[in-house]
């Protein structure tokens, strides 16, 4: 994880094994890394393969406390589904873990693969199960995700309550997302979307340690062995809605007869609106540009929307930034 930071970020060039010697051979550092190994389990973990397209894996990485580049503080989730046999993965980066958050992921994320695995396994993760599997209880399946499995015709495999291993691709997945931490101050909510996204694509595209194979690659054979998906109708009905709304001349967008803010460069075009959790998710095409907590202020601006407005409409300005705060200061006085 710190090789691919300061390779990212500060021009680190060589290669991962050489960056590992380096680290193994220089005491300081070696005896850092060292302290935090873990200790083998005693019981051990029988390793297995799956048959091409039977199984997935699904997870959250829960309560990632973030600070943005802004100075906010808020929590964050990610979704994780991993093909078990060509380990190909999908992300998902959200605030809330309710339902409707996880059917939408789960059918767009279907859509994306062209196909459904004939399982998934998950842990006891209460969107799911309403009882948890235990060593003496099968567990029972919460009856609008059974609904949803009934539909996209995979079955539920949850594990037993306490044993990770069970599903340790997506365990293993869960510690690539730690690089999340390596940016805290760095980002826009924006900006982590979309370095989630950038991550799912680059260890879908680098050797598998396990495997010795590229998930990408091995994706494209295991995609012609997934189950069929379920028509139209059905997988809209789970999908959280997009409304198509028009950027204003301000960079405003209207909902529910407030504004809110999104980038200057989308001046005039038509963008995607998602409603869910209290929150504004702005997209155009795929891409998020924008993020807000409902509000009931007639103008909703992000600091770096304004800033970049001002900056086109005055660019000679000699302090667009205290400008723009105290623009926005008198903004939130008139227009509460």
């Amino acid at each position: 994880m710190l090789w691919q930071y300061l390779k990212d970020n500060h021009g680190l060039d060589c290669a991962a094994s050489t960056f590992r010697a380096y680290i193994a051979k220089t005491p300081e550092f070696n005896a850092y890394f060292e302290e935090d190994k873990r200790i083998s389990s005693p019981k051990g973990t029988v390793r297995f393969e799956t048959p091409i397209g039977k199984q997935a894996q699904l997870d959250w990485k829960e309560s990632i406390p973030f600070e943005t580049k802004d100075g906010q503080n808020v929590e964050i989730n990610v979704a994780i589904l991993i093909l078990s046999h060509s380990r190909f993965r999908t992300f998902l980066m959200s605030i809330s873990k309710s339902q409707s958050v996880l059917f939408s992921f789960l059918t767009e994320t279907f859509e994306a693969l062209g196909g459904v695995p004939a399982e998934i396994i998950t842990d006891n993760m209460k969107t799911v199960m309403d009882e948890a599997r235990t060593e003496h209880s099968p567990g029972r399946v919460n009856a609008k995700f059974a609904q949803f499995a009934k539909d996209f015709g995979f079955e539920v495999k949850p594990c037993i309550a306490g044993r990770p291993r069970t599903k340790g691709k997506v365990e293993t997945t869960m510690k690539i997302l730690d690089e999340i931490h390596a940016y805290q101050g760095q980002l826009t909510l924006e900006e982590l979307h979309q370095f989630v996204q950038d991550l799912s694509h680059r260890v879908n595209h680098e050797v598998h340690q396990g495997t010795g194979k590229i998930p990408a690659i091995e994706f494209k054979k295991e995609r012609n062995h997934l189950l069929q998906l379920p028509a139209e109708k059905v997988r809209d009905s789970y999908r959280i809605k997009h409304t198509l709304v028009k950027v204003n001349a301000s960079n405003m967008i209207s909902y529910k007869s407030n504004q809110y803010s999104v980038p200057a460069q989308y001046q005039g075009k038509k963008v995607g609106l998602q409603v869910y959790d209290n929150q504004l998710w702005i997209y155009y095409n795929t891409e998020l540009i924008a993020q807000h907590p409902i509000s009931n202020k007639k103008l909703n601006y992000q600091e770096a929307h304004y800033q970049e407005a001002l900056g086109v409409s005055m660019p000679n300005y000699p302090d667009i930034d205290d400008l723009a705060k105290r623009n926005l200061a008198t903004i939130g006085e008139v227009y509460k």
